[in-house]
């Protein structure tokens, strides 16, 4: 074993990490992410474990509909970034294949697929933990779509970074949905966070989505107010994502997108 080839492997590795902005972000990023995310639920909890009536429920159900979410953003961007690893996009849009229908293809399918997460998910709560997360009605249904619109929107992000960029982009689809994570109140309230995130979690749908779950559980009755402004937010965005994507596409398309 000579120490000058285990040298010449530590700064070719070096080398590759510093020299990748994409994987220097990603060496850096999840550091953030995770800090951000348990620091700021275990704060949460410490302060009020006494206080907050069925806290076990709500971080269960935190964690279902997070799934949900994650599911959603996935069927998208995870399916481009499939169709680019196997070089069959073009083999997909030189049939008569239309943009918008590809799209409607991966939103039934993630559709279908998410809604089987959350009934899974839900089940796994109640095997593992003795809990209903439906126990208060069925009011949680409606916040489980609001949460897919977003997914949704998401997702379309990290592929139109992908349709533009490349594989290059692999990680961008869980990147992307954690970027939103600790501003959406997983498993916390909005309160919990900084002034200065809270003015963009109010700027987001997801954390009305997550103080309506919480509403439902602590109340059992609708916060229809969340509901509607998580509603307008996804049909805005989504609106933006899905213009995004389409220019993308076809910015990727005019260069020709076997060099995907």
């Amino acid at each position: 074993m000579k120490f000058y080839r285990i040298k010449a492997i530590v700064i070719k590795n070096i080398y590759n990490e510093f020299s990748n902005l994409i994987r220097l972000a990603d060496s850096l990023y999840w550091p953030i992410i995770d800090i951000a995310l348990w620091g700021l639920s275990s704060m949460w909890i410490q302060n009020t474990q006494t206080k907050v009536p069925n806290l076990v429920l709500v971080m269960m159900t935190g964690l279902v509909l997070w799934q949900v979410i994650n599911r959603a953003n996935n069927e998208i961007s995870l399916t481009m970034i499939e169709e680019v690893w196997s070089k069959s996009l073009v083999n997909l849009f030189s049939t008569p294949l239309k943009l918008s229908e590809w799209i409607c293809g991966a939103l039934l399918t993630g559709l279908i697929k998410t809604f089987f997460v959350l009934l899974f998910g839900a089940l796994v709560v109640w095997v593992f933990y003795s809990l209903n997360i439906f126990a208060t009605g069925w009011y949680l249904l409606p916040f489980a779509f609001s949460l897919i619109l977003f997914g949704w929107m998401i997702g379309l992000l990290g592929a139109s970074m992908i349709i533009n960029w490349g594989g290059k982009m692999a990680s961008i689809p869980w990147m992307m949905l954690f970027l939103f994570a600790p501003f959406t109140g997983v498993f916390y309230p909005i309160e919990v966070l900084p002034i200065w995130m809270q003015y963009i979690a109010k700027a987001l749908p997801g954390s009305y989505i997550f103080e309506g779950m919480r509403k439902v559980l602590f109340t059992g009755t609708m916060p229809l107010n969340d509901l509607l402004i998580s509603f307008a937010l996804n049909l805005v965005y989504f609106t933006i994502a899905l213009c995004l994507f389409k220019y993308m596409f076809e910015k990727s398309r005019a260069r020709g997108l076997a060099q995907l």
